[in-house]
């Protein structure tokens, strides 16, 4: 007979998934108000019930496993599970509250104007939205479900990809002066994202090559790099909305068209994302305005 593994004591599995997000045995101590020694052991003893190494350990740095890193997944799933069971049994399942947390750009030219139309749909709904640039942390952050901005990398959530974030190379009339082939961008400053880097990809498009990659300025979210662009510090690669209202008052101008970055590989081509826990989508409300946000048309234009 196959006899179930033997699992390892609750507060240790706790210990190491508070370990793994904090990458630090002193970080995860701070945070359940325990002794980095009383976190050490509750590590070692999950070592040794699984007779596996879970951190290297290079004085106080400590670098997961691969092991560590699969089971952190599984255990996260777990640890999820659990909080809907408290809820359902505490009847939070049935609650009208959304707590959401949206990408501040998205939240600003997309989402207000249309969360009437969610409204209409379940106007009992508690929404509460916040805004942050990152993921936010969903136990942590009390964050239900989250719209953000990137690659669709959360492979630990569900995503769904809602729209397509195209970038248009900009710039001043004065900068634009000197760009008369894509090559001409090594000589001027680039403007960098902070979240990633969309100048790499785009750069190969466009066959420059050796272009240096001045990292002098970086910004968080796309309202500063529009702002940097405007205020002509360097090229920027602003989103399509924001591009077409500043090339239409000619503050700036897109010397190589609106298009670069829409002939590129779908995979090099940021977007917005609805990501949310799988087991957040038990809850009803939560399910309804997941539902309405992945049916929803963000491409046309709000009546």
């Amino acid at each position: 007979m196959n006899r179930p593994p033997r699992l390892p004591p609750l507060n240790a599995l706790r210990v190491f998934q508070t370990v793994m997000r904090h990458r630090s045995f002193r970080g995860a101590a701070n945070e359940l108000s325990v002794t980095p020694q009383a976190v050490s052991q509750q590590i070692k003893l999950l070592e040794d019930t699984l007779a596996l190494g879970l951190f290297t350990r290079q004085g106080r740095a400590i670098e997961p496993t691969e092991q560590a890193i699969l089971l952190a997944h599984y255990i996260q799933a777990g640890f999820d599970e659990f909080a809907e069971g408290i809820r359902r049994v505490t009847k939070l399942g049935q609650r009208n509250r959304i707590n959401l947390n949206a990408s501040p750009y998205f939240a600003t030219r997309f989402l207000l104007d249309r969360l009437s139309n969610f409204r209409a749909i379940m106007p009992g709904a508690d929404l509460r939205l916040t805004t942050m640039v990152e993921l936010p942390d969903f136990v942590a952050d009390d964050v239900d479900v989250a719209i953000q901005w990137g690659f669709g990398t959360w492979t630990a959530h569900e995503q769904t990809l809602l729209l397509r974030d195209i970038k248009v190379i900009c710039c001043t009339p004065a900068l634009a002066t000197k760009l008369k082939t894509p090559n001409d961008l090594r000589n001027l400053p680039l403007l960098h994202s902070v979240l990633a880097d969309l100048w790499t990809p785009v750069l190969a498009h466009l066959n420059v090559t050796d272009a240096p990659q001045d990292s002098s300025f970086r910004f968080q979210d796309a309202a500063t790099m529009r702002r940097a662009t405007l205020a002509g510090l360097g090229v920027g690669l602003l989103s399509t909305i924001d591009a077409e209202e500043d090339l239409a008052s000619g503050k700036l101008t897109a010397p190589f068209g609106l298009d670069v970055m829409a002939a590129m590989p779908q995979s090099q081509i940021p977007g917005f994302y609805l990501v949310l826990p799988k087991a957040h989508r038990r809850v009803k409300s939560i399910a309804a305005f997941c539902d309405w946000v992945a049916h929803e048309n963000w491409t046309s234009p709000v009546v």
